[in-house]
């Protein structure tokens, strides 16, 4: 029998290039995101499904229709994210709640729909879709960096919880990738007394997205995270700043973003 993946956020960018992955490697895949009409990728192997991971009984209902299309799951991919981005003072609570709906509430609620099926198989991948911002920090990004530290903390206790299932958890930290997010994923506030610091850090920052690999590097890691057998926990990609803040105390990391970032001595 094929396997079967579900997908959210696989409208574009990086969810649109895993659900070509996965259905060019023979899985069926189930492409869920808040617009399906608007989708190419529907074929044989693929269902566009709608879905808004903010809402439950739309979560509940994405789940039934990858079931009555395919009879399985076999792999969850919860990739759907939004971003604001700038000054914490300048976000409204309206902004801040969508940010932690999406990122974090929302990956729950999907997780927590598929997990009753992998259990009943005693089988089952979640790839969770953090973030190198999920284990360290840019200027501007504080509310979403808020997010995926949450998701990183959520995925490592909840991979205690699951093993016993035969259920498996894993984390894909993307560094910065080239694709719409910068754009059509991501929501920009500021306020006057931050200008300043908007501009100077925020063109360096799409800078990075501009020059950054292509969705498709993610989309092959988060296969194999899919499709590992062994225990690893955390997968990144062009993540190469994750090891300096490894070894790096805190204080000169400090100063190495401001210089890189801000162009502060």
């Amino acid at each position: 029998m094929k396997k079967t993946v579900v997908i959210t956020g696989a409208s574009s960018g990086i969810g649109e290039s895993a659900a070509r992955y996965f259905a060019e490697r023979g899985w069926n895949v189930a492409a869920t995101m808040r617009s399906p009409e608007r989708s190419t990728l529907a074929d044989e192997r693929v269902a566009c499904i709608a879905i808004d991971v903010t809402d439950a009984a739309s979560v509940d209902g994405a789940v039934a229709q990858t079931l009555e299309r395919f009879g399985r799951v076999d792999a969850l991919v919860n990739n759907a994210g939004y971003a604001v981005v700038g000054p914490f003072e300048a976000a409204s609570d309206a902004q801040v709640r969508r940010e932690f709906e999406t990122n974090v509430l929302g990956l729950m609620r999907v997780t927590r729909a598929v997990l009753p099926v992998f259990r009943e198989q005693r089988s089952g991948t979640i790839v969770n879709i953090s973030s190198i911002g999920g284990r360290l920090t840019f200027p501007l990004y504080s509310v979403y960096h808020a997010t995926k530290f949450a998701v990183e903390g959520f995925s490592e206790s909840l991979r205690y919880e699951l093993e016993p299932f035969g259920i498996r958890v894993r984390i894909v930290e993307p560094g910065a990738i080239k694709t719409d997010f910068y754009d059509r994923s991501m929501e920009v506030v500021t306020s006057e007394p931050y200008e300043p610091l908007m501009a100077r850090a925020l063109p360096e920052l799409n800078r990075a997205g501009a020059a950054a690999v292509s969705p498709q590097a993610v989309a092959a890691t988060i296969f194999r995270a899919a499709t590992d057998r062994g225990g690893r926990l955390r997968y990144p990609v062009n993540a190469g700043l994750l090891a300096l803040r490894a070894v790096l105390p805190y204080g000169l990391y400090h100063a190495l973003i401001k210089r890189v970032v801000l162009r502060a001595s």
